[in-house]
This record gives structure tokens, sequence and C-alpha cells, in this order.
């Protein structure tokens, strides 16, 4: 296959999968199937959104992967987790997202522990990929006021030294996201939105925009 021909296909399949996600995300309604006994109030888990989404991804011939792995950020122990769906004729989306594992000693063994920051963090991945809005679940308010005051710090500090201001739509500092087998940097998605949309906005936030034409 030329070159040309390579990449008018690799084009071609990614405007498929785009097109094909577009429909899963406006299909799908992941319910919060979860009670919280303490609190009285309901929230999404992972598994929700997996049992809500994978009947959808089949009918559009989409296959959903999720894997993580631990890091260590400035001494911090992170679980970062990867929701990756790929078409069955070709062409990817990819997305990573991050959960802090709690700073101080609980009563869950170290096995418990890695498995309830896996479970967040995949979850977040998913929100991201799927654009699901979790910021009123008050789970994940909890979660994040106790184990992720910090989880955002290198992405901050990276983003300020690069003067990258947060999304305009919807105020979050931007994230490097996986793509096509690479990493787009925080700073690669704000040059690309401010040219296309012209204002800086999320990986998210950007997939939400109308399609042009």
């Amino acid at each position: 296959m030329k070159p040309n021909e390579a990449e008018e296909r690799k084009s071609m399949d990614n405007s498929k999968i785009h097109e094909a996600l577009m429909a899963v995300q406006s299909e799908l309604k992941a319910p919060k199937g979860q009670m919280n006994t303490f609190g009285g109030y309901k929230y999404r888990s992972c598994e929700d959104i997996l049992e809500a989404v994978k009947p959808i991804l089949k009918e559009h011939g989409l296959l959903l992967t999720l894997s993580d792995e631990p890091k260590v950020l400035e001494g911090w122990h992170y679980i970062e987790a990867t929701a990756k769906v790929e078409a069955l004729d070709g062409g990817c989306v990819t997305v990573t997202a991050y959960a802090r594992e709690p700073e101080q000693k609980t009563k869950m063994d170290a096995a418990q522990v890695t498995g309830t920051s896996s479970s967040y963090a995949r979850k977040y991945a998913l929100n991201g990929l799927f654009c699901i809005d979790d910021t009123k679940d008050a789970d994940t308010d909890e979660y994040q006021k106790q184990t992720t005051s910090r989880a955002s710090k290198p992405v901050q500090k990276q983003a300020e030294a690069e003067n990258i201001p947060p999304c305009a739509c919807c105020g979050k500092q931007l994230q490097p996201v996986q793509y096509n087998n690479r990493t787009v940097s925080p700073l690669e998605t704000a040059r690309s939105t401010k040219k296309r949309f012209g204002r800086v906005l999320c990986w998210e936030c950007a997939q939400k925009q109308p399609k042009e034409g």
C-alpha cells in the first residue's frame, strides 16, 4: 500500500470510529444503580456503565477494553486506567484517567485499596470516553476530597509552565489523552481546539461540539 493510500485509509478508519462512538455516546443511558446507605445518595459505578454500554457497543461493532497500571508521581501512588474503543474494521480511541490511593491507612488491605482505586480510575476513563458527567455525583465529590487533593498537581504544574488556560466550557485543566496509540499533550489539545473552535477546550468538551459542515 502506498503512503498516500495508507494515510487515506487511516483517515477513513478514524472517521468511522468517531461516528460510531458519537452514536454510542448519544444512545448511552448509564443509570445510578448503587446506593450509599451512609450518605443516602445514589451513584453509578464502573460496573453500571459497563452493563449499560456493552449492548450498544455490540450494535455498532465496537470493542471496549480496560486496563490499569500503578504509577508513582511526585511520591504519590496512582492507578492509571485506560479505556480503549476499537472498531472491528480499524481505528481506535483511547482515554486515560488517574485515581490516587489514599494517603492514610484504612481498614482495607493493600489489594482492596488498589482495587478500589482501580475501580474509580476506570470509571473516570469511561466517563471521559463516553462523555458521562459525574461532577454532581456525591461519591465522586467525596472521593476527590479525601484522596485526590493532589492528584491533578503534576498536570496542573505542566499546564501552568506552558501557560495553558483551563477548558473554556467546563473549566477543568486539560489532561493528556491517549489517541491512536500516542499521547496527546494538553498543549497540543489547547492549540488544536483553539484553531478549530476559537477557544481552548478539553478533550471531552471538544467531542461534544457540533460537527463542521
